[in-house]
Parts: C-alpha cells; structure tokens; sequence
C-alpha cells in the first residue's frame, strides 16, 4: 500500500510546564513545541519536533524549524508516491543536519501509515517485543539537594524504576554522594548534558564510587574520540546521546570502545527508519538501548512508547506519565505509569491515544496549511 501525503498542517503550540526543568543549558518553564499532521485524504497521521526552545541542545530551536518545514522539508513529501514510510527519511537527507525537523515529519508518516494500515504504531515499525515497558525518569538540577533528595523519593514512591538525575560543574560528586547515601538500593544514573571536558577526568573518576549504572554524555556534544579516552579510565559505563545522531556514529562509538550504552532519540537520529537502525547496530554488538526523552507532549511520547518495543530497548527509559509534565496533556487519556513502574502498550491504531482537540487548539501560537 503506497502513501501520498495530500496535506501538511504545522501547529506550533505553548504549554506550561508543572515544574521548571533545569539542565546544564539552564531552566525551561514552558515548551514551544511543533506538531506536524500530515494527511492522505481524510486520514492524519501526527508527529512532533522534539527541538527544544533554545539551540543549546544541538543546532535546532523552535524559531528554525518553521522555514525550514515550509521552505525544503514540505515540497519534498507533498504529493510524492511512497511505497512505504520507511522511504521518508530519504527524500530529506540531502539536508545537513536538522534531523528533529525531518523526524518530525517522518514520525508523523509513520503514524499516518500505521493508521491508513488500522494497526498500532508499534506494529507498523516492526517492534512489539514487550507490551508492557519500563520507566524511569529524569529528575533536573534543583534549588537545593533536600529539594533533590525529596523529587527523588516522591517518584521512586511512584514506582519507578530508575532514577537519572541532572549534573554539572559544581552540581555533581557532593550531590550524588548525598543522593547515594540516602538511597543505597536505586538504579541510579547522572546525565552530565556535555558540560565536561578531559581535563574534568580525575574528577569524574571520583563518581565510580557511586555504582551509576552509567554516566550519561559527559564531554562534547559532537564527540566520540575522547570519550573513548574518558570511558577506559572509568569503571562506571558512559552512555553516549548528544553524539549518535546516526547508525553510523553508532557503529563508530562501539568500534571505539567509547561507550556501553546508547540512548537513542527518535529525533536526535531522524525518525524511526534511523533508530531502528541505530537498535539494531547496538543490538548485533551486545550495547543495551533505551529511549531519551526531550520533554515531549503526549504525541512524542506516545512515539517513544512505540519505539521503546523494540526488543533491544532494555533499560528503562525516560518515557513517564503525562502529570509529571503536563497538568492536562493534548493527548486523552493522558499517559500513565503503573505503580510498579510500567507503561502497558496499547493495540489502538496509530498511536495509540486520540488527540484532546479543543484544548490543542487553545495552545496553539500559529498554524500554517501546507498542500
């Protein structure tokens, strides 16, 4: 069954965080973020750029991704014959980089097909390994480590199964050492954003004592040699984010030996095509998966999910409920997390979760009809 997408719509839409997220860019209290509904006749499929509002993350900002969908990204899939979304990421890869851009309106093909299909998302990409799948969360730098030690425990009462906590120069050995002492058992990892550099080794060396199950990007958003450098002289595993924005740099990182784990982002790789491929390199060489989060709304979070079958997607993963973000998600019902720490997968077509469409469009900055 082939796709034309006959329409694009681009809803750029603002929703208020429940808490400020800080990282070591700085806080967020609210998200700008990009939806893309691509049609093919009367059917839609929805995908989200997970860009954040600033290019601190990579090169991509809220402000970039509009020309760009209207100017290059657009034209290249309207009413272009596709055997399959799986032919997508294809029709856009001549341009260099902006891959949040293309995975925004790549996912949003894949759920448009999985919906013209009448399957869930997750069976569209060829994934369904668990049907249930194992959260964690990602716990931002506070205004105090009590208010730290407290979030800690609030969501480990949730249930869940992981805790990654936010560090940075000045923010990190004395923290997760007060963060170990109170909570010996807990999987515990420290996501550094790239805000280290060799020079920083003796020092990170010190967070071995701490058992992490890893440390996750700690020098150069752009780097694979030194962390390879980093990585032989730890004991604790590197995951690497920022730097795997293809399976190739995948494959490059493993050959190095620089690191144990990956995270993968649908939109950090391009969409689904390239974090099935960046899975399935990682999954061929023994190096665990699993899914980052970009603090989506509840469509990319709902994407996450669907990535999160696959069956390489082993470790629990930064895909929680809709409330710890959101106090009312776009999407109905909201995402929830059991209270040992699970999401169930749906079989819902598409997917899995109707969009809230009155309060979308109450969110909504402006909007642009693409044919």
């Amino acid at each position: 069954m082939g796709i034309k997408v006959d329409r694009i719509i681009l809803r750029h839409i603002r929703i208020p965080l429940v808490h400020f997220f800080e990282t070591s860019f700085g806080r967020t209290f609210d998200r700008d973020i990009i939806l893309v509904e691509a049609f093919a006749g009367d059917v839609s499929g929805w995908g989200e750029v997970t860009a954040g509002e600033n290019p601190f993350y990579n090169e991509e900002w809220t402000g970039s991704i509009w020309p760009l969908l209207i100017d290059y990204i657009a034209p290249r899939i309207l009413k272009h014959e596709f055997a399959d979304a799986g032919e997508v990421n294809a029709r856009t890869e001549h341009i260099r980089g902006h891959n949040m851009t293309r995975g925004g309106v790549e996912t949003a093909i894949w759920d448009l097909e999985a919906r013209l299909k009448n399957e869930p998302l997750w069976k569209a990409i060829g994934a369904g390994a668990r049907h249930e799948i194992p959260c964690g969360v990602s716990i931002g730098i506070q205004d105090s480590v009590e208010q730290l030690l407290e979030k800690i425990e609030t969501e480990i009462n949730a249930g869940y199964q992981r805790i990654k906590m936010k560090i940075k120069p000045g923010w990190d050995v004395d923290v997760v050492r007060q963060v170990r002492e109170k909570f010996p058992q807990i999987k515990l990892m420290a996501d550094a954003n790239s805000a280290y550099t060799l020079a920083d080794i003796d020092h990170l060396k010190k967070l071995d004592d701490f058992y992490l199950m890893m440390i996750e990007q700690p020098l150069a958003h752009d780097d694979i040699i030194d962390h390879a450098v980093l990585q032989a002289a730890l004991q604790t595993p590197i995951c690497l984010d920022e730097c795997i924005r293809s399976a190739h740099h995948a494959e490059q990182a493993i050959r190095l030996k620089a690191c144990r784990i990956i995270n993968i982002k649908l939109g950090r790789v391009g969409g689904f095509g390239e974090a099935k491929r960046v899975h399935d390199i990682c999954q061929t060489n023994n190096v665990p998966v699993w899914c980052g989060g970009m603090l989506e709304s509840g469509i990319g979070r709902a994407h996450n999910i669907a990535l999160s079958t696959l069956p390489n997607f082993v470790l629990p993963g930064d895909v929680s409920a809709s409330k710890r973000y959101w106090k009312r998600d776009i999407i109905v019902p909201p995402v929830e997390v059991s209270p040992t720490g699970t999401i169930t997968v749906t079989d819902t077509p598409g997917f899995g979760y109707e969009i809230d469409k009155d309060f979308l469009e109450s969110l909504v900055v402006r909007q642009e009809i693409l044919f």
